[in-house]
């Protein structure tokens, strides 16, 4: 299982290669939870993250139903170098809406070889948007690569509050039996790994677990590499 470590900046990318993460996940959490960053952020973190041997991803928005924003937003996030873009469908409410939003993605980042990754939300009911467990029928219409569930309100409340184990599972052997890859996320603390590692998602993305005080804090290059120890061990 690949670790995905989020930061905000520079100086917490460096914090998180150091520690061992293998995927650079550019985001902005002040936008909240797949908050876009700006170009010039993207773009330096690639250029950071490659000469090291990192993929790169970058989230696009927590989106509501604008193809073409959407699609405008992940064009500009492939140009600036990033491997991946995820497109949060927070004000989705269809499972049409969403291969027409996912689509559009798919086909302004074609060129640049970009994988585009749908993702939901595990707590999709307290915002009225569609279930994590419609994602893999949305993305293999769209043709997208893989799919994500992660949490829509950062409230302290976590991913194993929001989907059981069971459901978990059938998320990520949704995503497997359709040929897509799939990950897990959503305030994920240390102790959940050995949960997450069982479902056998292909990744764990993290931010609050390896910042050292909360979501709007720091990340510390110690903390990435403890979790990053737990994982691979």
């Amino acid at each position: 299982m690949l670790v995905l470590v989020s930061p905000a900046d520079e100086e917490e990318a460096i914090e998180s290669i150091e520690g061992g993460a293998d995927i650079i996940d550019v985001k902005n959490p002040a936008e909240g939870s797949l908050g876009a960053n700006y170009p010039w952020v993207i773009s330096r973190i690639a250029d950071i993250a490659k000469q090291r041997g990192r993929e790169v991803s970058a989230a696009i928005g927590d989106l509501d139903f604008k193809p073409g924003t959407a699609s405008l937003a992940a064009y500009a996030a492939a140009s600036c170098g990033a491997d991946y873009v995820k497109v949060g469908l927070y004000g989705v409410r269809s499972k049409e809406q969403a291969v027409k939003l996912v689509k559009a993605v798919v086909k302004a980042v074609e060129k640049f070889n970009t994988k585009v990754v749908a993702a939901a939300y595990a707590d999709f009911k307290r915002i009225n948007s569609i279930s994590p467990l419609e994602l893999a029928e949305v993305a293999v219409s769209a043709k997208a690569h893989g799919i994500m569930v992660d949490t829509a309100i950062k409230d302290g409340s976590k991913l194993l509050d929001h989907m059981d184990v069971e459901e978990l599972r059938a998320f990520v052997e949704s995503a497997h039996s359709a040929g897509l890859f799939c990950a897990l996320a959503g305030s994920i603390k240390l102790e959940d790994v050995p949960v997450i590692k069982k479902l056998k998602a292909d990744i764990v993305g993290v931010r609050t677990a390896v910042c050292e005080n909360g979501r709007n804090s720091r990340i510390k290059r110690e903390l990435v590499a403890k979790l990053v120890e737990v994982v691979k061990r």
